[in-house]
């Protein structure tokens, strides 16, 4: 798998349905119904998407689960100059989860 929508249709085959959205403390989804918190979500696998010649083109995929929640999804954000702001406490669990 080389492209983003590979990787995506790939984790969706996988039982990875839902599309979270990064807010600075949590991950929202359906409809910005539920917030995830960090204590609540595990990343199962990642991928990394480097652009070859614009660092815009930067990016990162998270597969993320949550027992508690009974949900699968995917978390997609940029990173390096196009990263999205977050909180501590979000850049700890997306990267000790990851690790």
């Amino acid at each position: 798998m080389t492209t983003l929508t590979e990787v995506l249709d790939h984790l969706h085959r996988e039982g990875y349905t839902t599309d979270f959205n990064l807010k600075d403390n949590c991950l929202e989804c359906h409809g910005n119904m539920l917030q995830i918190f960090p204590h609540e979500f595990s990343v199962d696998k990642t991928y990394r998407f480097e652009g070859m010649t614009d660092p815009g083109d930067e990016a990162i995929i998270y597969a993320i689960s949550s027992a508690k929640h009974k949900v699968k999804g995917t978390l997609v954000n940029g990173y390096g100059p196009s990263s999205s702001a977050l909180t501590h406490e979000m850049v700890q669990a997306l990267h000790q989860k990851t690790s």
